[in-house]
């Protein structure tokens, strides 16, 4: 009888390719463990800092007693954290009310000027036969100058007219005596436009209440600072734009006197 012939595998034995497999999850598993346990030493102590100077932790201290405090940590008696906190909250710096109350003065003396502006601005309205087509009134937010396209401009067209440069030459007088900031709001109507320089009425609108903010500067000492130009176009119609008497009161430019600390 013939002996048979032991199959001898080719390549490596299969323990072998199983113990590799683990050698090198372990190997896989300790580097990630190294990774983690790596610190980058500068964030840590800003993050140590901005945890030992927050008051809330050196106010109100923990109630449980520290058997092991840190190098940097000091024991308290209790309560004296929170002591001097509320004391801080008690003690109301006099020269933070002093100034509290000169910023209330001012923002009423500055409410009883643009009242007084607004009745000048009336009367130089009925001595020059301009109430028809110039308006003033006060709002929440300051006085409001309201002029028609046609006192200021020709149809389609950003350039001041002669006709209503005395009355920004006033204008520029009166807001001359005031600190406060001005917007210039231009707006039209809601028919479309569609020019080589004018493409849509937004850029009419902002172009018109550039114009007089131009104006006013350049043909007085006014600070350009003060000045906010704003183009809104058909969007705040005060009336419906159903006529061509009411095209006409929505064509116009406002000129806003804003109040003293009002937001825009």
């Amino acid at each position: 009888m013939k002996r048979r012939k032991k199959k001898i595998d080719k390549g490596a034995p299969k323990w072998m390719v199983t113990y590799a497999d683990m050698v090198t999850l372990i190997l896989v598993f300790f580097v990630l463990l190294f990774s983690m346990s790596q610190i980058d030493l500068v964030k840590f102590e800003a993050v140590a800092e901005s945890f030992r100077n927050r008051m809330i932790f050196d106010s109100f201290p923990s109630t449980l007693e520290m058997d092991h405090p840190t190098e940097n940590s000091e024991h308290r008696e209790e309560n004296e954290g929170s002591d001097d906190f509320l004391n801080n909250l008690s003690d109301a710096d006099p020269e933070d009310e002093t100034n509290q109350q000169t910023n209330n003065d001012i923002v009423e003396e500055n409410q009883e000027s643009l009242d007084e502006l607004l009745a000048e601005i009336k009367a130089f309205l009925r001595e020059n036969d301009l109430e028809n087509t110039i308006t003033a009134n006060r709002t929440d937010q300051g006085v409001v100058l309201i002029l028609q396209e046609r006192v200021l401009f020709d149809t389609a067209e950003a350039d001041i007219k002669e006709i209503g440069e005395p009355f920004l030459e006033k204008v520029s007088l009166l807001v001359s005596n005031i600190p406060n900031e001005i917007r210039v709001e231009g707006h039209t109507d809601n028919r479309p436009i569609s020019t080589q320089q004018y493409p849509s009425n937004w850029e009419l609108s902002g172009a018109r209440a550039s114009s007089v903010i131009r104006y006013l500067t350049n043909n007085s000492n006014l600070d350009r600072d003060r000045f906010i130009a704003a183009g809104y176009g058909d969007t705040r119609p005060i009336v419906e734009n159903n006529s061509p008497e009411n095209w006409s009161k929505n064509r116009r430019v406002e000129i806003v006197i804003l109040e003293l600390n009002k937001e825009q």
